[in-house]
């Protein structure tokens, strides 16, 4: 099974809001999805490589199992894990201010390469700190 990244983006396209993009240039073939939710622009890319391992069977030939790792793009993130993570606490998390935040998840602000490295970066460092937790009962 081969691995590939899927990069989950927000977009402007009519009724579509995310879409899903296969970023696996050694693969012979292109995958995407569109859809309202992140959910459905994931589903929509299983559905399309259901298709291509149709067509593929069909012609007698295997296609290539593929696992897709999910990226996303800061407004996709902060949409995705808006159940979990509230901006003020992801304002505390990643330094960025919850309005600028907002507006990124909103599509009326793109962020800038340095504050993309800055919000990677610390929200790194919160995932490793939080992975070396141990918690006991007592």
């Amino acid at each position: 099974m081969k691995r590939v990244k899927v990069i989950i983006g927000r977009v402007n396209a009519g009724e579509y809001v995310y879409s899903a993009v296969m970023d696996a240039p050694e693969i012979s073939f292109g995958l995407n999805g569109i859809g309202r939710t992140i959910e459905e622009a994931k589903s929509d890319l299983q559905e399309a490589y259901s298709e291509i391992k149709e067509l593929t069977a069909a012609e007698g030939k295997q296609c290539e199992e593929l696992q897709f790792d999910y990226s996303y793009d800061i407004p996709a993130f902060l949409k995705y894990y808006e159940y979990a993570l509230s901006l003020a606490g992801l304002e505390r998390i990643s330094g960025i201010n919850q309005r600028q935040l907002s507006h990124y998840i909103n599509g009326t602000s793109t962020p800038r390469k340095s504050t993309v490295e800055k919000f990677r970066n610390n929200l790194k460092a919160f995932a490793e700190e939080l992975s070396s937790v141990d918690l006991i009962w007592r």
